[in-house]
């Protein structure tokens, strides 16, 4: 009797294409990129949303994204309405990627009836990538992270 060996990978099959297209369509519908909000932020035009910094006034103030509206997870239901409009779409971030608070504000965003979406990455990766950011004493930017954003290149192609 023989026994196969089944590749972790392939133990579960792949789902089928149309299957794999609509749940990654459908993920994008919900999930932006540290990448593309920074591309629409420096077009120099209104880029069509609002950023929002979904973390504690001390997490602000240690950094966040220029231009963002501070709004802690815990106050979206209270002072949504008299910070956003609900005709412009919202991006959520929060510290990173082992950090919930950007889906969490989200949630309830979308539950007010707001248009969301959630930036991956949050404000670490902002970081990492080389990007400008704001702390109370000014403006910093730190030097590329190698392992997410190719050294000299302006984007990573995706």
């Amino acid at each position: 009797m023989s026994t196969t060996t089944v590749n972790p990978v392939l133990r579960v099959a792949p789902a089928a294409p149309a299957e794999a297209a609509a749940r990654f369509r459908a993920g994008l519908a919900f999930h932006t990129d540290v990448s593309d909000v920074a591309a629409a932020l420096a077009a120099g035009q209104d880029p069509g949303f609002v950023l929002v910094d979904s973390r504690s006034t001390e997490a602000w103030d240690q950094g966040h994204v220029p231009g963002a509206v501070h709004l802690p997870t815990a106050l979206v239901r209270e002072q949504a309405g008299r910070l956003l409009d609900r005709s412009v779409p919202v991006v959520t971030y929060c510290w990173g990627p082992g950090c919930n608070g950007a889906a969490r504000a989200a949630l309830a965003l979308a539950e007010l009836g707001y248009q969301v979406k959630e930036m991956l990455g949050g404000f670490e990766y902002w970081v990492r990538e080389g990007l400008e950011f704001e702390t109370w004493q000014g403006r910093e930017r730190r030097a590329p992270d190698p392992l997410t954003t190719p050294a000299g290149a302006g984007d990573c192609g995706c």
